[in-house]
């Protein structure tokens, strides 16, 4: 933190009184456990057992700040084998001084632990559900729909901001890119961008929640924080189920800038990093045929509508579809195969625009 002077009066005085405690971060309770109003606590939160699959927990981090400011959650292992973001939070928990906080930082260390034990990419391994496709979760629900509603109800209903950090999963490829939500039905929009400007990475892409569909459409946790009316910022880093320790250093970096954006951190480190490519939406391209997906190329980069991606071929190795770009963008992330089912998308178009204010 920066130095701050202290007038000689003022230290003649403390030697005689103690000087008054700052003000803390407001109390919270999550799980059922009274979080303390300074430092750092660890907890879980328990995910009963269902009628036909096992209970469960959710691990938590809180660090509660010397002074007051928001209730920021982060959430990292919502796909169990995405790794940078529950390394990356590991870290952040062991790095961060509650008392250089203003607010509180609540921080999911895996939302998906039995995704993450079975080391299973996408789905639960209980009931073959997406974590990510569950949201807003019922309480009497399988054992995704369950870990999604403690989510819902425990920990974003009780913050200010959410920000979902996920990777490339299982056989992704995928550039770093922060994701904000904006539109009508979005809340703190500017906010939001400036935590997506702050982390440094290479690509900025806006949301539009224009309709109640594009929230309600497979509800995701992001789209959970902008149902609940949260500022609320996709982080995605890293591909192909790697752990590179140099992208968890930069999500970590990335976190505490972004806090620093939001008043939590009075000092991040300078990001040399030049301005991102800024990116609107996202145009799907799916697949008609399952089998092996044969990429042309499995980096970002700028495709022209009609442009030839990669094949498929079924399993006796003939070419069964020829796939090409149905729109002109930025290629962002999209399956490295060779694994691919009908209806599944290969790639994820965004559209370039000058500016997303």
């Amino acid at each position: 933190m920066r130095a701050r002077g202290i007038p000689l009066l003022f230290c003649a005085i403390a030697c005689l009184t103690a000087a008054p405690k700052a003000p803390a971060a407001a109390a919270i309770e999550i799980g059922g456990v009274q979080v303390a109003d300074r430092g750092r606590t660890d907890l879980r939160i328990e995910v009963p057992a269902g009628t036909d699959d096992p209970g469960t927990f959710i691990p938590v981090s809180v660090l509660s700040g010397a002074e007051p400011g928001p209730t920021l959650l982060v959430v990292a292992g919502v796909h169990g084998y995405e790794f940078h973001s529950l390394l990356a939070a590991e870290r952040l928990a062991d790095e961060l001084d509650p008392d250089a906080l203003a607010g509180t930082l609540v921080l999911v260390r895996v939302a998906h632990v039995p995704a993450f034990e079975e080391r299973s990419p996408y789905v639960n391994p209980f009931d073959r559900l997406n974590l990510n496709r569950a949201f807003p979760g019922r309480a009497d629900g399988s054992q995704t729909q369950r870990i999604a509603h403690a989510l819902s109800t425990e920990l974003i209903a009780r913050a200010d901001f959410v920000v979902d950090v996920h990777s490339g999963d299982g056989a992704e490829w995928l550039e770093a890119f922060a994701g904000v939500y904006g539109g009508p039905l979005a809340s703190g929009y500017e906010e939001a961008l400036a935590f997506g400007e702050a982390l440094g990475f290479p690509n900025v892409v806006r949301y539009d929640m224009s309709s109640q569909a594009a929230i309600d459409r497979g509800r995701s946790l992001n789209r959970q924080a902008v149902a609940a009316g949260l500022p609320t910022v996709l982080v995605e880093i890293g591909e192909n189920g790697e752990r590179d320790p140099v992208k968890v250093a930069a999500l970590v970096r990335g976190l505490r800038a972004g806090m620093a954006a939001l008043g939590m951190l009075a000092d991040a480190e300078e990001l040399d990093a030049p301005p991102p490519r800024l990116l609107e939406g996202e145009t799907s391209v799916p697949v008609a045929h399952s089998g092996l997906w044969h990429p042309h190329e499995a980096v970002g980069r700028f495709v022209v509508e009609g442009e030839e991606l990669g094949v498929v071929r079924d399993y006796a190795g003939r070419v069964v579809e020829t796939v090409r770009a149905p729109v002109s963008g930025y290629a962002i992330y999209g399956l490295a195969g060779p694994p691919v089912r009908a209806g599944d998308s290969v790639l994820a178009i965004s559209r370039p625009v000058e500016s997303l204010d």
